[in-house]
Formats: structure tokens, sequence, C-alpha cells
């Protein structure tokens, strides 16, 4: 259960009707929801989001709780609708007008050929904060054209900036286009709910993965429009410095970012090669830049001599950036993360006796980390206790179902 009691929470009160799928829409439900909005997850009779599908583990597949979708949907309740059918309709119109955000991710134009475009929603609720996540956003020459993160990561440029000359373009190991656009679109959400908190408007927020994921690129980008010059693909290191990059040790990888002139003579002084420091080829910033490899090389006969995580722990302690690279296990194990309490526990959905890990997110509110209220839901968990909020008693809600409307 959420740390925060409903009346403290900072969505506490607002109404999101989540009709995505799969992960970039999803994981902007979840952030919400974290935030203590009452995120309602409105799912295809039968089947629900695509997501409920996907994962490591078949059977969860089978049973639609699969891991992609248990990791973005918790805190949410869910409801069966099929906008297809005429009753279906009926039940999104009461939904839309009680809510405070839509939430879709369909491709642009969809949602409008079901009967519930901006125009429609609007005169239903004119303060309704409507947000659609897609590959391009709802205008352009490519808006119909489908989209996943790597088609995203390939477009952006992201992948063409990761490699090295030798494996050419690489996509980045997790899907950082998908989760950008989440974030962007969460993060305009709460921006259009303060706006209307002060005017009482509605917004209309048109949310493209592949812009999002091009700003996302930061400097790589910025260093493009200021000097015409293209990222170029160099593996571990940082363009804009060195030493900065990932080096061998006596026992497992280490990052070092020692961006600054102090970080790099501290970095020399505790690996115990302090000539490096006044080495003519290393002496100034862009010295080092143009002689980076000559200076892995000769850093690493002094790393060779302890493992990463011994080195992490002296350079911290002399102010040098460095730290070593760790999978998800030992990420998720580190003192740091466990304090802050990134990970939560709950049932397992249809399994009580079995425990769900998820994840909550990076920000804490007032000192405490957002806890999702509630495990992920099973398919249509919540249509009988929401349609009864929205008005239907038990005999119209057994009718909506018979119908083949939920």
């Amino acid at each position: 259960m959420s740390t925060d009691t409903p009346e403290e929470a900072l969505l506490a009160g607002v109404r999101v009707l989540d009709l995505t799928n799969v992960l970039a829409g999803p994981y902007a439900g979840y952030q919400l929801a974290l935030m203590g909005a009452d995120v309602v997850k409105v799912e295809v009779p039968g089947s629900g989001d695509l997501a409920r599908q996907l994962g490591g583990s078949p059977q969860l597949n089978a049973d639609l709780v699969g891991a992609s979708f248990l990791a973005q949907n918790a805190g949410k309740r869910s409801l069966t609708l099929d906008l297809k059918h005429e009753r279906g309709k009926e039940v999104m119109e009461r939904l839309v007008a009680g809510a405070d955000v839509l939430l879709e991710n369909f491709r642009p134009g969809v949602l409008a050929r079901l009967g519930f475009g901006w125009d429609r929603l609007r005169a239903i609720n004119p303060g309704l904060v409507y947000c659609a996540v897609s590959g391009f956003g709802s205008a352009g020459p490519m808006r119909q054209r489908p989209a996943y993160d790597q088609i995203i990561q390939g477009l952006s440029g992201m992948m063409g900036a990761t490699g090295t000359p030798d494996t050419g373009a690489l996509r980045a190991g997790f899907p950082v286009a998908d989760v950008m656009g989440g974030l962007a679109a969460a993060f305009a959400i709460s921006t259009a709910l303060v706006r209307r908190e002060r005017t009482g408007a509605g917004a209309f927020l048109d949310v493209s993965m592949l812009e999002t994921a091009i700003t996302a690129m930061g400097w790589g980008v910025s260093n493009y429009l200021t000097t015409g010059a293209e990222p170029a693909r160099i593996g571990n290191e940082n363009a804009t410095a060195a030493p900065s990059g990932t080096f061998a040790t006596g026992e497992g990888d280490l990052n070092i970012a020692a961006n600054k002139q102090e970080q790099f003579v501290a970095l020399c002084a505790v690996a115990d090669c302090p000539e490096l420091a006044t080495d003519r080829r290393f002496a100034a910033r862009e010295d080092r830049k143009r002689n980076r490899e000559q200076l892995r090389t000769e850093l690493e006969k002094f790393l060779v001599r302890r493992s990463a995580l011994e080195w992490e722990e002296l350079l911290a302690a002399a102010g040098v950036p460095a730290a070593r690279v760790l999978g998800v296990a030992d990420a998720l194990d580190l003192d740091q993360v466990t304090y802050r309490g990134l990970v939560h526990e709950m049932d397992f959905p249809g399994a009580p006796d079995r425990r769900l890990r998820v994840l909550g997110n990076g920000v804490h509110v007032d000192g405490r980390g957002p806890v999702p209220a509630r495990r992920p839901p099973l398919l249509g968990e919540h249509t009988d206790e929401l349609l009864s909020e929205l008005g239907w008693d038990d005999a119209a809600i057994r009718e909506l179902r018979e119908d083949g409307a939920t």
C-alpha cells in the first residue's frame, strides 16, 4: 500500500483513463498511479493489453500476467470494454465525463474513428486533458507509420551514436525510447493539470516518441546544431573528456569519469601513477582527448592491481567519479537502492501465496518514495466495481456483460 494517505498523494483525486498498450503509454500511466492518481485501465475484453502476453515466462503470458504487464501496471484498476460496441460507447461516455485525463497510444486517428476524437471528448468534458502518445505524433507525413522502440532508436540517431567503428550502430539494451516517451507524456499531463487548476481549460497533448528521443540525446544533438559535427561511435568513451569511459581492472570493469583537471590529478595520485598527470601526452584536457587510447593503456597497467570494487571506493573517497559496471541483480542489491526503497513487494495477481516485486520511481516526495496502491490487476478485475461507480446497478452490469459490451 502507498505510504501516503489518499489526500496526501500529489495526484489524489485525479482520475486517468488509461487506454494504452505495451510500454510507452502504460509507463506514463504507471508514473501517474505512483503519484496517487486513480488510473482506470480500459482493456479489450478477452485479451487486454498486449503486454499481458509478453515476458520471459510462457506460463505467465498464457495467464495474461506477463512480466511486461506486471512491470508498469501496479496501482491501476482494470475495466474491460468494447469500444466498437454501441453500449460500450455509452460506458465510455460516462467514463470520459467523470475523468480528468484520457491517455492513449493508438495510431493517430483510431480513437476518432471509434467516435471519440478530440472534438467529441471536449464536448463531453471541456476540462479533460487528452494525451495521445505515438511514434511520430498525430500530424506529419510519418504519422501513420507503426513504431516500436527499436524503430525510434534507429530513426532518432540514438543507434547511430552508439557502438564502435567495428560494431556499427547498436541499440540500447533496454527500451529507452519507450520509457522517454512515457516520461514525456506523464510530465505533459501533470503540467496540463496545473493549467486546468488555474483556468479550468482542458488540453490536447500530442507526444511524439521520435522527437522525445531526439531531445533526449542532449549534447550530441546540440553539438551538431552548433558545429555541424555528427556524434561519433566511440563505444564506452565520452567524447567530451578523457579519461572518461570503461576500464579493465584486476577484477571487473570500472567506469571512470575524471572530466575535470583536478579529478584527473586525483585519479593519478590514487592509482599511484602521478607521473601521468604531468606527461606531455596527458597534461591538458585536449591532450588527453587526442591520446585517449594511450592514456587508457597506461592507466590500466595500474588499475589491474585492484578490483573494480576497491577502486570504486578509493576513487570516490578522493572525489573522482567512478563505479563498477553491474548487472541488474547487483544494481538492485546496492545498499543505496535498498535504502531508498525503490523495489516494492506485493501479492502476485491471481496467486496470493506468491510475492511480486515491482519498481517505484526515482522521485521521493516529502522524504518518501511513492508506492503502488495495489498490485497489477487481473484482466477486467474491477469492471463491476467501476460500472457500479458510474451508476449501473447489478442487473444492468450483467446485461452489459451478456451483450458483449464489457
